[in-house]
């Protein structure tokens, strides 16, 4: 335990804690953003509500508040370590600032994605706990289908803030940083855990950019197709 700990306040060990619960959340994202392609089936909102409801309900909704502690967890312990890594960790191990930024070469990866990570890590975290509390911890409408059991009709919550183009707007931004930050952070990780071999570092480079490219774009276009096809858009 002593040595876990040991290991958990060293500078290496904070950076493959960020790695791990990096990796982490990127893979929430990749399962979040496949529920969400949902909203492009035209049905109403139907299969986006059968999504939402079947999560809720896994193991009678004790599945969904366990996930959610260990997503919560994850995100404290990556959020602290990547602050005390490049604000404190790195200003002592280099008090001096460099004079020209500039891509060192080899491995590393310097680029305005890199420079940008602390910026557009807290506006990340500011949008998480807006976007939860804009569609979790709101009133939801009810909607049966087919005569069944009623459930919540997240769709209308999502379609009705989409219809706000400030709101469209908003996310838009967001998510182009999110994906800046993906680019760097999946690159990261895969430099902290040591995988970025010469014989991969070409690889893992082009996957760090798609993973950034791809999740970036796929949540990108979902507020604006919502603004400009849902019944409560444009």
């Amino acid at each position: 335990m002593t040595s876990v700990a040991t290991f958990a306040r060293s500078s290496v060990g904070k950076k493959v804690f960020v790695a791990i619960t990096g990796l982490m959340l990127f893979s929430f994202v990749i399962i979040h953003l496949i529920g969400n392609l949902t909203l492009f089936i035209p049905d109403g909102g139907e299969a986006f509500n059968h999504y939402a409801h079947f999560l809720e309900s896994l193991l009678h909704g004790w599945l969904i508040y366990i996930f959610e502690a260990g997503l919560i967890a994850a995100f404290l312990v990556h959020m602290i370590y990547a602050i005390t890594v490049a604000l404190i960790d790195k200003n002592k191990a280099r008090p001096q600032k460099y004079a020209m930024v500039r891509n060192a070469g080899g491995k590393s990866r310097k680029s305005l994605a890199s420079r940008s990570m602390i910026i557009t890590g807290p506006i990340i975290i500011i949008f998480v706990v807006l976007h939860v509390n804009m569609f979790k911890f709101t009133d939801h409408p009810m909607v049966s289908y087919d005569g069944g059991h009623e459930i919540k009709d997240i769709y209308t919550v999502v379609d009705q803030a989409f219809a706000n183009p400030a709101i469209v707007a908003a996310y838009v931004v967001v998510m182009f940083l999110l994906g800046m930050h993906l680019w760097h952070g999946v690159w990261s990780s895969f430099q902290s855990l040591g995988w970025n071999s010469d014989r991969h570092i070409t690889c893992l480079t082009r996957l760090s950019w798609a993973a950034g490219f791809v999740l970036g774009l796929g949540f990108l276009v979902l507020p604006i197709f919502m603004y400009f096809t849902s019944p409560g858009g444009h």
